[in-house]
């Protein structure tokens, strides 16, 4: 294994190695964490050129982007919980050249986020394919560990799933098998458990503005997306945080809000490259997307940060 790929592969055996379950079943006061989405290293000259397949052979910019992103985690006071980078985090698909590279230099920038904050790894498409074999999710488990997993803070059950089983699963219907058994044990015990909020983490959003818009590349088919929100929904689930469309959007099915939100690197809207800040407090989920920029220079915006204060 590459030096320091041990410190980032933390979830392992279906959960997130360093948080202590039987500590975190209990509410114990409001915090917060940063999502992020799609540093995906290459996107950013492969669209400028034109060639998604076969681009991508620099990324130095999503390297300095990547960069400014932890630095402003790292000032953050005070620290969050965790950092969720919520997939395609390279751009090279399974197999082509330049993916070796890119995973590496990946990990070389996120080996410098304080050793405080964990670090949590969702799949996206580019990370194991469009349609992902069981070789492919294999080797994505060896170098970023498990490719879905739950685990508790403070009384909120966080469950990391492989959206793209929901996507295409045609070359390994026994996973996305054992996944929606594994979910369906995992949303058992959150009842059983009776937790403040479940949140759920998946590279490829629900939908993205309407729960009965059309399929595309950017959402799950509807009759997926149906069963899997009605599922959610019932589970009492508050919120679904994903990437993969590289520009904010988002809408509710039921009371159950899907959050799509912009990449770190490649921008394909009107976003700016940033990070969302995510409030957890006893009655809401509260969250807010800052570019890059504000969230260095500026830090969480003091009504945000009243939130973690009101009720400590």
């Amino acid at each position: 294994m590459a030096e320091g790929q041990d410190a980032l592969a933390r979830a392992r055996g279906r959960t997130m190695r360093g948080f202590r379950q039987d500590e975190e079943y209990q509410w114990k006061a409001p915090f917060y964490f940063i999502q992020g989405a799609d540093p995906q290293f290459g996107l950013m000259k492969a669209w400028a050129i034109g060639d998604c397949d076969s681009g991508g052979d620099e990324w130095e910019e999503e390297i300095k982007l990547t960069e400014q992103a932890v630095q402003a985690i790292n000032k953050l006071n005070p620290k969050p919980k965790f950092f969720v980078l919520c997939g395609d985090l390279i751009h090279g698909m399974p197999g082509t050249q330049w993916r070796k590279d890119q995973e590496q230099d990946l990990k070389n920038v996120l080996k410098k986020v304080d050793q405080d904050i964990p670090l949590v790894f969702v799949s996206g498409n580019h990370d194991i394919g469009n349609a992902p074999t069981p070789e492919t999710i294999d080797d994505y488990c060896k170098h970023w560990g498990d490719d879905y997993f739950s685990f508790w803070i403070g009384g909120v059950f966080f469950l990391v799933l492989n959206s793209q089983l929901y996507f295409n699963s045609s070359k390994c219907p026994e996973l996305k098998q054992a996944q929606d058994e594994w979910l369906n044990g995992q949303l058992a015990i959150a009842e059983k458990q009776k937790c403040k909020h479940v949140i759920v983490f998946q590279h490829i959003p629900l939908f993205l503005k309407d729960p009965d818009e059309d399929h595309d590349y950017f959402n799950l088919e509807k009759s997926v997306r149906h069963n899997i929100m009605e599922k959610f929904q019932k589970a009492g689930i508050k919120a679904v945080f994903s990437g993969h469309c590289h520009k904010n959007a988002g809408g509710f099915y039921k009371g159950l809000e899907m959050v799509v939100s912009s990449a770190i690197g490649c921008q394909l809207g009107e976003d700016t490259h940033g990070l969302r800040v995510v409030i957890v407090t006893e009655e809401d989920i509260v969250h807010r997307y800052y570019s890059l920029n504000e969230l260095s220079n500026q830090g969480i915006g003091k009504d945000l940060l009243d939130l973690l204060v009101k009720q400590n």
